[in-house]
């Protein structure tokens, strides 16, 4: 069973450790990416969850953001506003992320499983390609836009030890 490591943990502050193909598909991070989904997906999970998150210096990210969550968290409105749209579930490995500079910025309230009962406004790009590799190794690009461009990016700056309060405007920074 995996357990979050929070703030204060130096795994949380490390690069994460790109990995091969071959360890890809073999049983030892197999084994993690399935525990990774399985906490996610489960009723403590996020919407994104890094290793590192985990303990595990590796670039590996599962998302997932369902209709429910969004539903239970913003009104209609907020969906709208943050252009939020359901995320299927999906594991990205060795992430290299491009911010859209054009695309502009939204700043949001964000919070992390890693850092709880602490939220701040973190200004974001607007848009993101990302070029990974699935969990079958396979080459993968991402092009996104709105709430799923800020998970991306939010998710990708754990593995290279960045934390949303790192970027978060520091007068906004609140307990919950």
């Amino acid at each position: 069973m995996l357990s979050i490591v929070e703030l204060g943990n130096p795994v949380l502050r490390q690069e994460a450790r790109a990995l091969s193909k071959e360890e890809i598909l073999s049983p030892p991070i197999l084994k993690l990416i399935q525990d990774m989904v399985a906490f996610t997906t489960g009723p403590s999970g996020g919407v994104g969850l890094a290793a590192p998150q985990v303990g595990q210096s590796l670039q590996i990210i599962v998302i997932e953001d369902r209709e429910e969550y969004q539903k239970r968290f913003c009104t209609p409105e907020q969906l709208i506003e943050r252009e939020r749209m359901p995320v299927p579930l999906h594991v990205i490995i060795n992430p290299q992320i491009t911010l859209d500079q054009q695309s502009g910025e939204a700043e949001f309230f964000e919070g992390c499983l890693s850092v709880p009962g602490l939220r701040g406004v973190v200004p974001r790009a607007l848009a993101v390609t990302v070029t990974c590799l699935n969990e079958k190794a396979e080459p993968v690009t991402i092009r996104a836009r709105g709430w799923y461009a800020r998970i991306l990016q939010h998710e990708t700056d754990h593995l290279k030890g960045i934390l949303f309060i790192d970027r978060a405007r520091k007068e906004t920074l609140i307990t919950v």
